[in-house]
């Protein structure tokens, strides 16, 4: 925890950087999708970087959805709310919304969840 972490360094793997936060309840709602979706990819190249638009004033909040929720994938936030970084540079205005990643950091999908974001991946992981 507090170090910074570079899209980058995900090169090489599918990744779902998906934005929320902890007050937010249609993320807290796909949160059980994703945690079913990392655990059946991740052994394939997959994974999750989650993107939170926590408060500054809501750390705690943020670290306990995390811990409920159970998502044991990379977490990032600087607690700046809307003005967050990373949300700005993909121009979220809303959440939860996501990208996925192919291995070289192409955009292949948008706001994929539930049964499409499997689906997807199964295809994915299937041919």
């Amino acid at each position: 925890m507090g170090k910074a972490v570079s899209l980058s360094s995900f090169r090489g793997q599918y990744v779902l950087v998906d934005f929320w936060a902890s007050w937010c309840g249609p993320c807290r709602a796909e949160n059980p999708n994703l945690v079913k979706a990392f655990h059946a990819y991740k052994d394939k190249g997959f994974t999750v970087l989650g993107v939170s638009l926590d408060r500054p004033d809501k750390k705690q909040a943020w670290l306990d959805a995390i811990h409920k929720d159970g998502l044991t994938w990379t977490q990032v936030s600087d607690l700046k709310y809307w003005d967050n970084a990373a949300a700005k540079q993909y121009g979220i205005m809303a959440i939860p919304q996501n990208f996925l990643l192919d291995p070289s950091g192409k955009i292949i999908a948008k706001n994929i969840r539930g049964e499409e974001l499997n689906k997807t991946l199964g295809n994915l992981f299937t041919n």
